[in-house]
């Protein structure tokens, strides 16, 4: 089966998106509460669906329990970084050739993370025994991105969302990424929606250590940044920390600050004192991180002196430490 013709085998289930008391399409009461009444979806889960347990649910939690950590990236708002961010966080850790590291793109519709990580152009999944092999990148950093199945880079993926929550659930089911991997880091997209809900209650069983939010210090984005921390509370998602990106300009010539984007209301560190989260620092604008990430090369091999690089260093520090608070037990902000 070609890389294209997989993409096209994920049929949506459901017609609309479920109501705020949906019992679930695999609840025994699917179909049949208050809820469902005048619902789109009412005659599909009343007759169609399967009842009971996802079949499927035992299958990923064998996948991922080979997976010591489990790290999702979140920022409610689009174009704060979130996957260059992420990018940079996967390079970092992988920095250390003793710690395998795999980055998972599921911002379905705009999958940046293989051009952002280097990987070649024409770079498909290849299918296994065990399952599917992830695209690697360097010895210990593999990507699995919706965009090694598509016939080409502008295919646009016009889907709702039973379809990109099946394609998630294949994600975590059937890619192997080994024996052991150490960290796992998980590129979502903008929103609460779809992706975000799948992809946490697909997970919830096996363990997430937290999440790590990513805003910029102006005030439109910390409005979706709130929204983010407030879904990752109902969703009992520990909060790992919060990092602003774009924090003020550093010219790399005289290497004076300036500030860009201003916070009119305190930015990402006042937020965190208002919510009680931890704030991981921040990290300034540097024109040559975009011109990495277009070359898909590691923003510190090039420039390791530079000042976004110390700075972002210090955040994938401050948030290992966090991992490993939580490894402990110990409770999390």
């Amino acid at each position: 089966m070609s890389p294209s013709q997989k993409v096209t085998q994920f049929e949506p289930t459901l017609e609309a998106n479920a109501p705020q008391h949906c019992p679930g399409p695999e609840s025994e009461l699917a179909g049949k509460e208050d809820a469902c009444k005048g619902c789109a979806n009412q005659e599909i889960c009343s007759s169609q669906l399967p009842k009971g347990p996802d079949p499927d649910l035992p299958l990923i939690y064998k996948r991922l329990s080979h997976i010591q950590h489990k790290i999702l990236v979140l920022s409610g708002k689009g174009g704060v970084g979130k996957s260059t961010f992420t990018s940079m966080l996967a390079w970092a850790i992988a920095a250390d050739e003793d710690v395998e590291v795999g980055a998972m793109d599921l911002d379905i519709c705009g999958p940046s993370l293989p051009r952002m990580l280097g990987a070649g152009e024409g770079e498909s999944i290849h299918q296994s025994n065990s399952g599917w092999s992830p695209v690697y990148v360097a010895d210990n950093l593999g990507l699995m991105s919706i965009s090694f199945m598509l016939p080409d880079s502008d295919s646009a993926i016009i889907w709702r969302g039973g379809k990109k929550n099946g394609l998630i659930k294949q994600f975590l089911k059937d890619v192997d990424w080994g024996d052991q991997l150490d960290y796992l880091v998980v590129d979502t997209p903008p929103g609460t929606s779809d992706e975000h809900l799948s992809v946490t209650s697909l997970m919830k069983e096996v363990g997430i250590d937290g999440a790590l939010i990513v805003t910029t210090p102006q005030e439109v984005a910390l409005l979706d940044v709130r929204k983010e921390i407030d879904f990752c509370k109902k969703a009992k998602i520990k909060i790992l920390g919060l990092v602003e990106n774009m924090s003020g300009f550093v010219c790399p010539n005289c290497h004076g600050k300036s500030q860009i984007f201003k916070a009119t209301t305190g930015g990402g560190e006042k937020l965190c004192q208002e919510l009680g989260i931890t704030y991981l620092g921040s990290v300034p604008l540097d024109p040559r991180i975009g011109k990495a990430c277009d070359e898909g090369i590691s923003f510190f091999d090039l420039y390791p002196d530079s000042p976004a690089a110390t700075a972002i260093l210090d955040v994938v520090d401050a948030l290992r430490d966090k991992v490993e608070v939580s490894m402990n037990g110990l409770k999390l902000s």
